[in-house]
């Protein structure tokens, strides 16, 4: 009989928060595959569940896949988990899925807990339609250009950032979106000093620096979708403006100005005065 490779969600930091199904299959399978097996022993044993437990994370994901493949072929179950949340969303595990599925093999996901999913649930932003993009790029450049792809996305944009970049993340975004944009910040999701504020990002930057301890912690950060009706109603008045007030000020002051007005991002003004 061929085993089955189980997709196993755990807390995100709330460790009540496992499924009864998740516990069920933890407690049943021959193997759990694990990205830290410290962190994830602590959970183990919280649960009074006693495997083999391998670390497999993206270090070492593709050097490990065919071993794991054959002994699913002879007839071990194994689940795959995370540190925290769903397996695979922004952690490792889509080359051993991929190629369980090319070899006919069983992938039985058990859903649970998502920071991504929890964060958008109690953000206020619209969820009807989202894109999530995971963790932001570390380099500057790269990060920029991808927090400018979104400026006038008609949905909700969700992605992961550190501790360490936060309030810079925040500062390049205020200088992207200006204030046209909500975006929630949410950390310590399902903990005791769990935190979801959605705010202007000014707001949120004031609130980043008042206190050090606020820049702690994993962040999901989301932001709102662009309104396309009050956007184009923005830059019909920008159009109105701009010639305007041009001819009373510099462009600099006049884009500082129809900004304020508007909406419109400072820099986006300037362009567009420059170009009179």
């Amino acid at each position: 009989m061929i085993g089955t490779l189980f997709i196993v969600a755990t807390p995100i930091g709330n460790l009540d928060d496992i499924t009864f199904r998740a516990v069920e299959v933890l407690k049943s399978v021959d193997i759990v595959l694990a990205e830290d097996t410290r962190h994830s022993k602590k959970l183990l044993l919280h649960l009074d569940i006693s495997k083999p437990i391998r670390a497999f994370h993206e270090h070492n994901e593709r050097e490990k896949t065919k071993a794991i493949i054959g002994e699913l072929h002879s007839g071990k179950s194994i689940a795959l988990i995370s540190d925290a949340g769903t397996p695979l969303i922004s952690d490792p595990g889509y080359f051993l899925v991929a190629q369980a599925k090319k070899e006919g093999l069983r992938v039985a996901p058990i859903p649970g807990a998502s920071a991504l999913i929890t964060a958008l649930s109690a953000s206020g932003l619209a969820s009807d339609s989202f894109t999530f993009l995971g963790f932001l790029p570390s380099k500057k450049t790269a990060r920029v250009k991808l927090l400018k792809s979104l400026v006038d996305r008609a949905e909700t944009s969700i992605f992961y950032e550190s501790p360490n970049r936060i309030l810079e993340t925040l500062t390049e975004m205020h200088a992207i979106f200006g204030d046209s944009h909500q975006v929630c910040l949410a950390k310590e999701l399902t903990k005791v000093f769990e935190t979801i504020q959605t705010d202007s990002i000014p707001n949120l930057i004031k609130y980043l620096k008042i206190d050090q301890s606020h820049q702690k912690g994993e962040f999901v950060i989301l932001v709102s979708a662009v309104d396309k009706i009050d956007r184009t109603e923005a830059e019909t008045q920008l159009d109105s403006l701009l010639p305007i007030l041009c001819a009373e000020m510099g462009a600099s002051k006049a884009a500082k100005l129809a900004a304020k007005i508007t909406g419109i991002d400072k820099k986006q003004c300037y362009k567009r005065a420059i170009d009179l």
